[in-house]
């Protein structure tokens, strides 16, 4: 009985340990994204005085952005490409050319509250809905076709180049863990202007063109993009922005 004590005592205390390292956002190499959720609520929703506003006067209370604004959905999104772009934004390497704000919102972030924004925003597990397109098209808005953005995310143009965005970004854009974003469900307005903006960046730097965006890892989204017309892009964000993250024989959200 008291082997027994003793071992119950020993899980105890590596659970209370467990817990007290994921609150105060201690990381080391695979785990270094994770960040204090408590924290990065009070920033997401109350911001930090004048430099900081709330996120969510741009992103929705329940991070779902806007196309309104350009903004996109940051709910459930990968963590470390959150923590990644917000760094980016801190250093230039990114510039925000939609609303022109979160390079100057970045800095005045620590890289401490930077990482634990991107945990908030990640827990927030708001459903997959994306842009009301029959609304947009009513407004006037040039909205692509989805059949044919579904075959090039789900199959690529081979004889133009242009690879199966799936590839990369997992079924219908879900993500694919750390390595790659959720790119199904994100706003249309959102995903129509970042590959325009990569497609750009693939031959004018950031540095000399802010509308343009260079900050994809070796440069993979820049090359693709390069490849993609007005049309291609118009369609691949119509499909994107409703594809689902889970088939009706396989209703099991993805893990990430």
């Amino acid at each position: 009985m008291k082997r027994f004590m003793i071992s119950i005592g020993m899980v105890v205390a590596l659970n209370v340990g467990a817990i007290n390292i994921s609150a105060a956002g201690i990381h080391d190499g695979v785990r270094e994204a994770q960040g204090n959720i408590i924290n990065g609520r009070i920033i997401y929703q109350n911001g930090l005085g004048d430099d900081v506003p709330a996120c969510a006067g741009c992103h929705g209370t329940g991070g779902m952005g806007s196309d309104e604004m350009g903004t996109p959905r940051l709910a459930y999104q990968v963590q470390k490409y959150i923590w990644k772009q917000l760094e980016d934004f801190a250093s230039d390497k990114r510039q925000d050319n939609q609303m022109y704000q979160m390079n100057d919102i970045a800095k005045a972030l620590t890289r401490e509250q930077r990482r634990d924004v991107a945990a908030y925003a990640h827990a927030l597990k708001t459903p997959s809905l994306g842009s009301d397109l029959d609304s947009m098209r009513k407004n006037g808005d040039d909205i692509g076709l989805m059949y044919k953005g579904k075959i090039i995310v789900h199959f690529g143009i081979p004889e133009r180049g242009i690879p199966a965005c799936q590839s990369c970004h997992a079924f219908n854009g879900r993500s694919a863990g750390n390595m790659y974003p959720m790119i199904g469900g994100q706003n249309y307005t959102y995903l129509k202007h970042e590959l325009e903006a990569f497609r750009l960046g693939a031959s004018t730097a950031s540095s000399d063109d802010d509308a343009a965006r260079d900050n994809d890892p070796m440069g993979q989204m820049r090359n693709v993009a390069a490849r993609l017309s007005d049309e291609d892009i118009a369609n691949v964000a119509a499909f994107l922005t409703v594809a689902r993250p889970s088939t009706s024989g396989n209703p099991s959200a993805p893990r990430h």
